[in-house]
């Protein structure tokens, strides 16, 4: 039987060449028991008719947000409810700008704007403009919110040139479709119902009332795992340190954006390391699984001073040549939530832990994975240019006792994807054992 039998799928049409594509696209997933609706730009009416797509999907075409001058009109919320998958194909250069930068003018960008469902996009342009600098960074902004790019193929293109820009074939593309979505119900069903915690962000530790010890993660590896996990069907426990970062599933749970915490993703909010020690120790018992990606501070000052230090007040330090002053800080070590949690890990439960590494960093990572008790670690490096703290992307290995993987650089969004299949495999083989027993 098809994965794809039963599915809603909405299918984007835009102005290009490629849209005549589109009706063998159509025909495959039909025949494949998808139930399809059209959703064209007023671009791409003037390579196909809108009469010959509804032919083929039984369904009336939309374009245009009114249909009529009665006050009906066409509800993008309502098809982005819908949908089990958005697939916009032929997608050009203009789509893909629009689509990157939230340029809702036309129904299908609003229709993806709305989408709860997979986007795929499968782009289609003359070579130049698809290795032009501004749509390779577009595509590379949309993969970094979740979408999935089906590359082009190099042949011949209608500008009589060669070059890659040519849209993937419509079986190919149908191909994909239906082998993802097979691959994301067999990872939701593995992750539904599991119980997941996260650990997010960086630790403050307070100097004085105004100042603190803390470092530059931002928290967008630790969030795009929460989501990654809810996605699956996961319930998470997010408990996330001091950062900016937002959760874009909560946004769509609660229309006015108002709370942190919805029925995929409870968040608690923390600062200090033995804040988030408290919590991941309270909430592990009841977990399926850890993943323990928080940039936690190793050491936090011995007092924390009541008013603000002042410049003019430095302590002396007669050890100073010249006499200059100096401030002394003496520290102390935090508790370590890997190594407490791991010493509480009872049969069943899985545990991921993270490395961020400047030096001799599989050795560092392998004896982390041992010492804290850990599933699997995840590694990843300074060394690494334009990955780790602020970054949108990151580059990582995975280190286990069956050995290492490694992974190209890519979005955060899909390396939580690597991450989470590991998780995922690792979950359901617990089970089974646990079963046997």
């Amino acid at each position: 039987m098809s994965m794809l039998k039963g599915k809603k799928i909405v299918l984007g049409i835009t102005g290009s060449i490629a849209a005549y594509k589109s009706c063998l696209i159509i025909r495959e997933l039909v025949k494949r028991g998808a139930e399809v609706q059209v959703v064209i730009t007023p671009a791409g009416k003037e390579f196909i008719t809108p009469i010959t797509l509804s032919a083929l999907t039984q369904k009336p075409v939309i374009s245009d947000f009114f249909s009529q001058r009665d006050g009906t009109w066409h509800s993008h919320v309502a098809l982005g409810l819908w949908a089990d998958a958005m697939l916009i194909a032929p997608c050009t250069a203009s789509t893909l700008g629009k689509m990157a930068y939230g340029i809702a003018d036309n129904m299908l960008i609003t229709t993806y704007l709305s989408m709860k469902a997979p986007v795929f996009i499968a782009p289609a342009m003359d070579l130049d403009m698809y290795a032009h600098p501004t749509t390779q960074q577009n595509m590379e902004r949309l993969k970094s919110f979740g979408n999935i790019i089906i590359e082009p193929q190099s042949g011949f293109l209608a500008s009589g040139l060669e070059g890659k820009g040519r849209m993937e074939e419509p079986e190919r593309i149908v191909e994909y479709l239906e082998k993802a979505l097979g691959e994301q119900a067999d990872a939701n069903r593995k992750l539904a119902g599991k119980k997941i915690l996260i650990t997010a962000g960086p630790t403050y530790e307070k100097i004085d009332p105004v100042r603190f010890i803390g470092n530059y993660s931002s928290g967008k590896m630790g969030f795009a795992l929460a989501e990654e996990c809810a996605r699956r069907g996961a319930e998470v426990t997010l408990i996330a340190g001091p950062v900016n970062s937002q959760l874009s599933i909560l946004r769509s749970a609660s229309p006015l954006g108002s709370s942190k915490n919805s029925q995929l993703i409870r968040r608690i909010d923390v600062e200090s390391c033995q804040e988030m020690y408290d919590a991941a120790v309270k909430a592990f018992p009841e977990m399926d699984a850890a993943i323990l990606c928080a940039a936690v501070a190793d050491f936090r000052p011995a007092e924390v001073a009541s008013e603000k230090i002042k410049r003019e007040k430095p302590t002396p330090d007669p050890s100073q040549k010249g006499g200059e002053d100096v401030m002394t800080l003496s520290l102390v070590p935090n508790p370590d939530i890997a190594a407490e949690l791991g010493r509480m890990k009872r049969e069943g439960q899985v545990m991921v832990g993270f490395a961020l590494e400047t030096n001799d960093e599989e050795q560092n990572a392998q004896h982390k994975l041992e010492k804290k008790n850990l599933d699997f670690i995840v590694l990843n490096s300074l060394r690494n240019e334009g990955t780790c703290f602020k970054s949108d992307e990151n580059q990582i290995s995975i280190i286990s006792r069956e050995g290492q993987k490694d992974y190209d650089k890519k979005p955060k969004s899909e390396v939580a994807r690597d991450i989470v299949n590991e998780l995922s495999r690792l979950v359901e083989s617990g089970k089974r054992k646990v079963e046997r027993e």
